[in-house]
């Protein structure tokens, strides 16, 4: 019985660290929209309306970051976008692998070195991915392709 526990234990992290590099992507529009949640709800819109407008913000967030990424021409200002968005990911990469670490292994030290390694971890997986949504160059009067 504590062998189907320990795998179950190992399938859970798993998943959690699956859904942890699928949803790096995310990390700004979901604190973008929790912030504009919470903002709304203590402006006295109700518990609905600051899930509203939170989905809203989320949604708005990542739309423009995505449509900035599509049309924005110097290379600079495409890396600072996609900083904008992979740097709220390397924080959770960051706390999600300290509280995973912290169970485990007693020394603070190693603690930082393995949560710093999956911060850079999930900080280069949503770069790629970031990079994978802004290789779709705009088509249209003017552009050649190759």
């Amino acid at each position: 019985m504590i062998f189907l526990g320990i795998l179950a234990g190992v399938a859970a992290i798993g998943v959690l660290c699956w859904l942890l590099f699928t949803l790096a992507v995310f990390a700004l529009p979901f604190f973008a929209g929790v912030t504009a949640g919470m903002w709304a709800h203590q402006l006295s819109a109700g518990w609905l309306g600051g899930i509203l407008v939170g989905l809203v913000a989320a949604g708005l967030t990542l739309a423009v970051g995505q449509l900035l990424l599509t049309f924005v021409r110097p290379l600079w200002v495409r890396m600072a976008i996609a900083l904008a968005f992979v740097a709220p990911a390397a924080i959770a990469g960051y706390h999600a692998t300290h509280g995973i670490v912290k169970l485990t292994m007693p020394s603070d030290t190693w603690q930082t070195v393995f949560s710093v390694i999956g911060a850079i971890a999930v900080g280069v997986t949503a770069l790629v991915r970031i990079a994978a949504l802004a290789s779709a160059e705009p088509s249209g009067p003017g552009t050649a392709r190759a």
